[in-house]
């Protein structure tokens, strides 16, 4: 028996990237998870991936932009599992047409609809039952760009991303005196699908130098399997190989000198 067996999670973005590798690590830790995105086929890989590592689940197909469907989720996993102990809002996108000078106003919306607004649906629908059965762990997948402007993000990511990293820390602030804490997980450059929506896409080379991943599921893995007692607040993970360190990110692609 270990420390997570019998827990429930739910994971937004759970068909590919960070939330797919984090469902992964958590059911083969004996968590049942509920996994949730806009994907019918790409969650059915997931759950797929999480039985083949002995884990169960179920599917939720949820566009977290949709307040009254994250609610309907978040009651359906009550109703069924009696709790939620940890929420990974790991859905998140951006768009290529990000930088200033060709960025429009529905690219806004739809980026802070998801990044930002479905991360605060999803954690005010599960708050109450995390305060009702004294305790839960959030963690809200922000960005380095959330706390590194850079013009690789746009405005709208980068905006979303700081605002989902101070979304939790006032979680912390009112909610950890009922047990609740929420980690804002920090990751740098990760070779997940988000970077097919690059206005340039790093070469093969680059990516295999990123956080892969599986880095980033065993670092939700760690955050949940950590005592009720600590609260790391905020996470910041880099790769070795840092591009924004060593000078070799592309930061004067066409879209952002525009």
């Amino acid at each position: 028996m270990g420390i997570l067996d019998g827990k429930v999670a739910w994971i937004t973005g759970a068909g590919t990237g960070i939330g797919r590798a984090g469902a992964i690590e958590l059911a083969r830790a004996g968590v049942h998870v509920t996994l949730s995105g806009r994907t019918a086929r790409t969650l059915e890989e997931t759950a797929a991936l999480v039985k083949q590592a002995g884990g169960t689940c179920v599917m939720e197909l949820l566009d977290v932009a949709d307040k009254k469907a994250v609610a309907d989720v978040a009651a359906r996993i009550v109703k069924a599992r009696g709790r939620v102990d940890i929420l990974v809002n790991s859905a998140g996108i951006n768009i290529p047409t990000r930088a200033w000078g060709n960025v429009d106003t529905e690219g806004w919306e739809q980026v802070r609809s998801i990044n930002l607004d479905g991360t605060f649906y999803c954690c005010h629908a599960v708050i109450p039952t995390m305060r009702a059965q004294g305790g839960g762990l959030i963690v809200n997948v922000a960005s380095w760009l959330g706390r590194h402007v850079s013009p690789l993000g746009g405005p709208s990511y980068t905006a979303s991303k700081a605002g989902a990293r101070f979304l939790s820390e006032s979680i912390n602030a009112e909610q950890g005196k009922f047990g609740i804490r929420a980690c804002s997980l920090c990751p740098g450059e990760a070779a997940t699908p988000i970077m097919d929506r690059r206005p340039v896409k790093p070469p093969q080379v680059e990516l295999d130098r990123m956080l892969q991943e599986e880095d980033l599921g065993k670092t939700i893995l760690f955050l949940a399997s950590l005592p009720p007692r600590v609260c790391i607040n905020e996470m910041v993970v880099s790769p070795t190989w840092n591009r924004f360190y060593v000078g070799g990110l592309e930061t004067t692609t066409p879209a952002a000198r525009t």
